[in-house]
This record gives structure tokens, sequence and C-alpha cells, in this order.
């Protein structure tokens, strides 16, 4: 099973809100979840966007693969950098 990181679209219309979730890569955008990891309300000013780190990085772990929006997300909180670097010391240590 291909897991993505990808972001569901919740809210009403023309008041859109999202979650990261991690969900099967074969189902629909709003489809089934296995599990949320964050969620973001673009209409706030500034975007309000809330992340749980341990989750992310434990799905990027297992294999998980983010879309490209939410590999953007996770840049600018910083996980996508720290998720890298925990990479790069377990090759170098082993």
């Amino acid at each position: 099973m291909a897991v993505r990181l990808r972001l569901k679209r919740m809210g009403a219309k023309k008041a859109p809100r999202y979650r990261i979730v991690a969900c099967d890569a074969r189902i629909r955008r709003d489809g089934r979840e296995i599990e949320t990891v964050g969620y973001i309300n673009p209409t706030a000013e500034p975007a309000e966007v809330h992340v749980d780190a341990e989750k992310a990085l434990d799905w990027l772990k297992k294999g998980a693969q983010p879309s490209d929006t939410v590999r953007n997300i996770l840049s600018a909180q910083g996980i996508m950098k720290q998720f890298h670097d925990e990479k790069a010391a377990a090759k170098k240590k082993g």
C-alpha cells in the first residue's frame, strides 16, 4: 500500500479548511484517511498552520510520500529539514 501525505478539504463553500492526512494513494481526495497529521486554515490572516511534527516524521520514516503542497508546508515548518538530517545521520552512522 502506497501511503501519501496530502490535503483533505473540509469546511464550507468558499471557506476552505484543509487537514493534512496520511492516506492510501489510490483513495479519492476527501476519502478515507489513515491518520490526521495536522491542519491548515488558509482564510485566516496570516494562514493558520498546525502540524504534529512527531506524526509527520513517523509517516515520513515509514516511507509516506508527501504531495507537493504538503512538502512545501512541512518545509516551511522545518520538518523536512529535520527528516533529512535524521536520515543523513543514520546513513553516516551505519
